[in-house]
């Protein structure tokens, strides 16, 4: 077979097989060298403890002889060591006062000493002297010598093997992969079913012919029915009343749904094909462009786990934004995905208990402090005070104590009825007459602001189906803010009737205060919600009025509307329904 050798030119294989030949080989000599240094290393080593535990060994028999105290010294044992070990050049004996007693030497002599080991000469626990070994590390060479030959030779043949077969494998493989580039170039052009042979890479050939069979069916595809199928998901993802925005791997916004771009308030056209991080929310900031660093600086298994969140202002809303990555089916990453969740009302409902809280803590620290105050003063001092003043003091303690009761009444009205699982029990009331029982329980209050209340009774009227504590308490809430919010000597009207349909009873309290905004008609009912300007300064915990149309609205199955002018007064009507349900009914 003949060998083409065209693969010499530098193309890319080349350049890669050239590569691999360099750095392969650099690794085999870096192997060869490391491995031969720890070989030197570790005989150096050993070699080294061979003097050591030598040195030790001729101290130890000196002593020896030295406490036997005979005359002659171990001069034939010196000798002896010299004549059977090549690696020892001189052995030395001196006394503690570092005087040479004995010295014996091989013909080699001190010059050709490489290593000089000296150790005390211990007898009975003192030291008599010292042993000096000198060794010429001959063994040392030898074996350095004959391991740094063997592992060069091993590691030159292992490099010219690894040559070989680098160079085989490339010969028998460019073939094949030319036929494959062949065939990749013919798809690319659109010429699917192309089928190749080969028998060096069969596998690889196989699934290229599965892939061009599979494109060639893939182009037979009704192309109707793939685009049909990508309208329906766009559509999906368009109607999803959160805002979702889509960003490839280089941050462009690729797609953008409806919510997505009325919440940030821009049109598709300003917004896709753009960089994310350009976009400036309602302060002129660019508000993603941070987080977005964030997220690309954060590991991609921690964000799947743990979406990155962030709150953008824009356009007066305040909008929750979370970022995750996205995926292709092949696990490869591909963009992120933002969605984008408004959260404006639940961030204006924090505040609203943030100042509701405020204001709780404030209102009932007054009465509380008062109470207090008044207590001690009379606790302490009571007996220096006249009785118009003992009056006076137990009626402003009777005042604070009821407005510490209303408060808290509220809350624990609040509380119950926002829970949802209570039911309140109905009886057919007259609604006149507790109308009138609350008219005259509450016009004290009336009669310190000089405030006439007028009440313009029906003839007759059916009685109505109600839990008389809780439609007791709307009574009383409406009447007592009439009071509250009317100037002094103005007059305040109280009816009461049938609605038109005749499905209803009716009754109004109207005032002739301070009025209320009509930019604050919408969300007096609300929760935690007070109106304060320069003339309503009227302190409270902001639950009352809600509390009336929980209890009308979501109990009794009926309906309050308000109507007011600023400085001319607001009128509240309830409506409440003639009939129940049975199981509501005492």
């Amino acid at each position: 077979m003949a060998i083409n050798f065209n693969f010499f030119k530098f193309n890319n294989q080349s350049k890669v097989l050239l590569t691999g030949l360099i750095f392969g080989s650099a690794l085999i000599f870096m192997l060869a060298f490391a491995a031969i240094g720890d070989i030197q290393n570790k005989t150096d080593k050993i070699y080294s403890d061979f003097a050591q535990l030598l040195s030790k060994s001729i101290a130890s028999q000196t002593a020896l002889q030295i406490a036997s105290e005979k005359d002659e010294f171990p001069q034939e044992y010196y000798s002896e060591l010299l004549k059977n070990n090549n690696d020892l050049s001189f052995i030395e004996y001196k006394d503690k006062n570092n005087k040479v007693i004995y010295s014996v030497k091989t013909t080699l002599g001190e010059e050709n000493t490489i290593f000089n080991v000296t150790s005390p000469v211990i007898v009975n626990n003192k030291i008599e002297g010292t042993v000096n070994i000198g060794l010429t590390g001959r063994g040392n060479k030898t074996v350095c010598t004959s391991a740094r030959k063997s592992l060069t030779g091993i590691f030159i043949v292992t490099w010219l093997i690894f040559l070989v077969l680098l160079l085989l494998s490339y010969i028998f493989i460019s073939k094949d992969l030319k036929n494959i580039y062949k065939g990749v170039k013919q798809i690319s052009t659109g010429k699917f079913g192309v089928k190749l042979e080969s028998e060096n890479m069969g596998e690889l050939v196989s699934a290229f012919n599965d892939m061009s069979n599979l494109l060639s069916r893939y182009e037979e595809q009704n192309i109707e029915q793939i685009t049909l199928e990508r309208n329906k998901l766009e559509a999906v993802l368009m109607s999803i009343i959160n805002g979702v925005i889509v960003c490839d791997n280089l941050d462009n916004v690729v797609l953008a749904n409806s919510a997505a771009l009325s919440m940030l308030d821009i049109e598709e056209r300003n917004f896709i094909n753009t960089k994310i991080q350009n976009y400036t929310d309602s302060h002129g900031q660019r508000c993603f462009l941070e987080k977005i660093e964030e997220f690309k600086d954060t590991p991609l298994n921690i964000i799947e786990i743990k979406p990155i969140e962030f709150n953008i202002e824009a356009e007066k809303k305040t909008i929750k934004s979370m970022i995750s990555p996205m995926f292709s089916k092949q696990q490869d990453y591909v963009g992120y995905i933002i969605v984008l969740i408004d959260i404006t009302r639940e961030t204006e409902v924090n505040k609203l208990k943030n100042t509701f809280i405020s204001n709780v803590s404030h209102e009932l620290r007054t009465p509380v402090t008062v109470l207090r105050t008044y207590i001690d003063t009379l606790c302490n001092n009571g007996d220096d005070f006249d009785e118009a003043t003992k009056k006076e003091f137990m009626n402003t303690l009777d005042i604070e104590a009821k407005r510490l009761h209303t408060m808290v009444n509220d809350i624990l009205d609040f509380s119950r009825l926002e829970s949802g699982n209570i039911c309140l029990h109905k009886e057919f009331t007259d609604i006149v007459e507790l109308l009138e029982q609350n008219i005259n329980s509450i016009k004290i209050l009336a009669d310190e602001k000089n405030i006439k209340i007028d009440f313009i009774k029906p003839q007759s009227l059916p009685k109505v189906p109600i839990n008389i504590e809780s439609i007791d308490r709307v009574i009383r809430n409406l009447l007592s803010n009439a009071i509250k919010y009317s100037p002094e000597g103005k007059d305040i009207t109280v009816s009461a009737g049938l609605s038109e349909d005749g499905n209803f009873v009716k009754f109004s309290v109207k005032d002739n205060g301070i009025g209320i905004a009509k930019e604050h008609l919408d969300k007096v009912f609300e929760r935690f919600y007070r109106v304060e300007n320069a003339t309503h300064t009227v302190k409270g915990t902001g639950l009352g009025l809600h509390l009336v149309k929980l209890t009308v609205e979501k109990y009794h199955n009926g309906k309050i509307t308000l109507q007011s002018k600023v400085n001319e007064g607001s009128t509240f009507t309830v409506f409440l329904p003639l009939t129940a349900e049975e199981d509501d009914l005492a």
